[in-house]
């Protein structure tokens, strides 16, 4: 009899925990927000002291946690294991410059779009003008790009890497240092990355980046599925996207955009 009332309170146990760390996830109670991110600049990247202060995102995340009255809290993480580490409850958003797919809205609560985005070629710059003659078809050379992207998906779909050679990497970063070590021959990358990261005066100075027209984007912002479902919760679709437009209305969004010469890209309203 001890015994089943023990499994009995281990149960109950059990069920109270897994409650409260759901509810506490989606919002609830919690005094902050835990955004899942990869080092993506200029929309996330950390200061000389490893501190995640620094980027778009990073600045627009703080100012959508002030107005929710919540502390922003950001984590690496694997990329490929985004979803999974918000199902989980590990992580209470991904606002890294994440790409809104219709797979992805299935999967979890999205934002309105507030960037437009496009993916590019980055290739050795001594390799520009052959790459910019091979966009129907790049052949068998060394592709990589970042695991369980739609960069990835892209390769994997798209006519012009039929027949290349692909290797999923771990962040777009490593992509492009491959590209640099001639380990890859084409990553592909976020433009917004890519603006930030390949040009004069940067360790990458020797590689370009090619646009190619076909490849639009939209980024979003990821919350648990159902966020909206928790009663007075702090953290949820409707109240993420009611700050979204109200800082676009009040100009702030603007500020920061123009801060890291992203102005052109951001989505007015």
């Amino acid at each position: 009899m001890k015994m089943k009332n023990l499994k009995k309170i281990l149960a109950m146990t059990l069920i109270c925990v897994l409650t409260a760390a759901v509810f506490a996830g989606c919002g609830g109670p919690q005094d902050e927000m835990i955004i899942g991110v990869t080092p993506n600049p200029p929309m996330n990247y950390q200061d000389d002291d490893g501190k995640w202060t620094l980027g778009f995102d990073t600045e627009f995340a703080e100012a959508v946690c002030k107005i929710l009255g919540v502390k922003a809290k950001f984590v690496e993480i694997v990329w490929d294991s985004k979803e999974a580490e918000l199902k989980a409850g590990s992580i209470d958003a991904v606002w890294n410059g994440m790409t809104i797919t219709p797979q992805r809205a299935e999967e979890m609560d999205i934002s309105i779009p507030y960037m437009n985005n496009g993916q590019v070629l980055v290739v050795r710059a001594e390799d520009e003008e052959k790459y910019k003659g091979l966009l129907n078809d790049l052949g068998a050379v060394a592709v990589v790009a970042e695991a369980g992207s739609t960069l990835e998906e892209t390769v994997k779909s798209h006519a012009m890497f039929a027949n290349v050679n692909y290797t999923g990497v771990d962040k777009q970063t490593t992509g492009i240092m491959e590209v640099k070590a001639k380990v890859a021959d084409v990553t592909l990358v976020d433009l917004t990355l890519a603006v930030e990261t390949i040009k004069p005066g940067t360790d990458y100075a020797d590689l370009v980046y090619i646009e190619v027209s076909d490849f639009v984007e939209h980024f979003g912002i990821a919350l648990r599925k159902g966020s909206d479902n928790f009663e007075g919760a702090k953290i949820t679709l409707t109240k993420l996207n009611d700050a979204i437009k109200k800082l676009q209305d009040n100009g702030k969004l603007l500020e920061i955009a123009k801060k890291y010469g992203l102005e052109d890209l951001l989505i007015k309203n």
